[in-house]
């Protein structure tokens, strides 16, 4: 059984096409992407985004169906991303995936963005029954599944951790491409001076705009030190910032860990990919005798074939998501 994913929730558009097998087995047979990417300081905008997601769905759809070597015929269901995400560029993809069910007569599925990341990250990882630290640019939660739903035990209270690492890049002028977050590790790779930052954890949420606005004045202010007065680099404040945020969301995953008895700790979400990220939060699960999964950024960052494995799984229990109900959230 085939399916093709369509995701473009934000700046990445991508096209998916999984397999899974009789004998229960599941293959990856594509999973191109493009990405919108603005210049060095500035943000992406949803109309701009959504006109380059309409610009390049189509030869990307043509591109994952000549590399899985197959046709529309051989697809059984179509799956898109109902949310949630950016206004535009949900809908524009949306259009697309209501287009080829029509032409090709194939049903549709609507796929929560965020259960499409958990559900890419158990596949390719193999982890069985972990704690989720869902990390990205608009989204940041610590979740569980429990009863039959992934039940969200924490998460910012304002601005997703993601989002306040691509603002402060902007600040800094740093190259938005590949995209931010990566530049920003980069640049914390070459810092050695470590600058307190504002720490905010409340019970199981966390707060990232406070320390968005203190590092900016520290950026703001000539980037100086206030315990010696001495110069701090842009590569100081990326890794101070960098390991303050991290150390935040390693603290509130490892209490959901203690609260439910857990082992695994599976990562997933565009920060997800960062390494640094990854070194401290394997240190705090192999303390407590646990295992940690985390995949690169091929699977980390919006893709299609996340869309298509979570809607896939959906399709083979029955769900369908009839076409007047192909409607988007950003919610």
């Amino acid at each position: 059984m085939y399916a093709i994913g369509f995701e473009g929730s934000a700046n990445k558009i991508g096209v998916g096409i999984i397999e899974h097998t009789d004998d229960g087995k599941v293959n990856v047979l594509a999973n191109p992407r493009h990405t919108y990417i603005t210049p060095p300081g500035h943000g992406f905008l949803p109309r701009d985004t959504a006109a380059h997601h309409r610009a390049h769905v189509v030869s990307l759809t043509q591109d994952a169906l000549a590399e899985a070597g197959l046709t529309p015929s051989d697809i059984a269901v179509i799956c898109f991303t109902k949310g949630p995400g950016m206004g535009g560029p949900l809908v524009s993809v949306a259009v697309a995936a209501r287009t080829l069910s029509l032409l090709w007569n194939v049903p549709l599925v609507g796929v929560n963005h965020c259960v499409g990341h958990i559900e890419m990250g158990r596949m390719i990882t193999g982890a069985k029954d972990p704690v989720v630290l869902y990390v990205s640019g608009g989204n940041t939660q610590v979740i569980a599944f429990a009863e039959q739903r992934y039940r969200i035990f924490g998460e910012t209270i304002d601005i997703a951790v993601g989002n306040c690492l691509d603002r402060f890049a902007r600040i800094l002028g740093l190259p938005n491409d590949p995209f931010p977050g990566w530049n920003i590790e980069q640049y914390a790779k070459r810092g050695n001076k470590f600058v307190e930052l504002p720490y905010t954890v409340k019970g199981m949420d966390v707060s990232f705009s406070g320390i968005l606005s203190h590092i900016e004045g520290l950026a703001a202010n000539g980037l100086k030190a206030e315990e010696d007065d001495a110069a701090l680099t842009p590569e100081d404040l990326c890794y101070s910032l960098q390991e303050t945020v991290f150390a935040m969301l390693v603290e509130i995953t490892e209490r959901a860990l203690a609260h439910i008895g857990a082992t695994e700790v599976l990562i997933v979400g565009g920060v997800g990919c960062n390494e640094r990220l990854q070194d401290m939060m394997g240190a705090m699960v192999k303390q407590r005798g646990g295992y940690l999964f985390a995949t690169d950024e091929r699977f980390c960052i919006d893709n299609g074939l996340m869309i298509a494995q979570a809607g896939l799984l959906a399709f083979k229990t029955g769900h369908v998501t009839p076409l007047e109900d192909t409607w988007c959230t950003q919610r």
